[in-house]
């Protein structure tokens, strides 16, 4: 029998009261506050906060400040930027590329609710992976919804909301973005 963190990670209907759910994600509230709260200079000592939550292999920027829900299913390469006011709804694996850089405000979201009025009331809730592939720039307040895969070179117009999968080589804008070139 699966684990409701389990069924969580695959993208399963899980219970997000689960006190061990609960915890971890106190415990990734507790890390990004700290973080917040370090000044510029202290990046070696921010860098080393972040590395508890996020999965790395190699250097990456993460302004300040930055939210996640448990941090444990970022995936993130080298040479990844994150500007100021990040948020990562991660109940699912999220998977950037690297040399990517994603702008100010930007939301990353895995976390889904049913469209069942009578099953959002059971507090259940399930999740859809998020990848964004190598040397992408998505512009600032922009909202990468559930599911979503962005392609290698890609461009998101800053304010787009992302609702579905964007090809590699292509810049795309909009509410929904769209395609505009390749």
């Amino acid at each position: 029998m699966k684990t409701e963190k389990e069924k969580m990670i695959s993208g399963e209907k899980y219970n997000p009261a689960n006190p061990r759910l609960v915890l971890e994600r106190a415990r990734a509230n507790r890390i990004c506050t700290r973080y917040n709260k370090k000044s510029f200079n202290e990046i070696n000592m921010r860098s080393r906060l972040i590395r508890k939550l996020i999965h790395t292999n190699g250097n990456f920027w993460i302004k300040p400040p930055f939210y996640c829900d448990y941090g444990y299913n970022i995936f993130i390469e080298k040479n990844v930027m994150f500007n100021y006011g990040c948020v990562i709804l991660d109940v699912c694996p999220v998977r950037i590329g690297e040399h990517t850089m994603i702008g100010p405000n930007t939301h990353i979201y895995t976390a889904c609710h049913s469209l069942d009025p009578n099953e959002r009331l059971l507090d259940v809730e399930f999740g859809k992976p998020v990848t964004i592939g190598k040397n992408v720039w998505i512009g600032g307040n922009c909202t990468i919804l559930p599911g979503v895969t962005i392609g290698d070179n890609a461009v998101i117009g800053a304010g787009s909301v992302v609702t579905k999968d964007i090809p590699n080589d292509s810049i795309a804008i909009g509410n929904p973005a769209r395609i505009k070139r390749k």
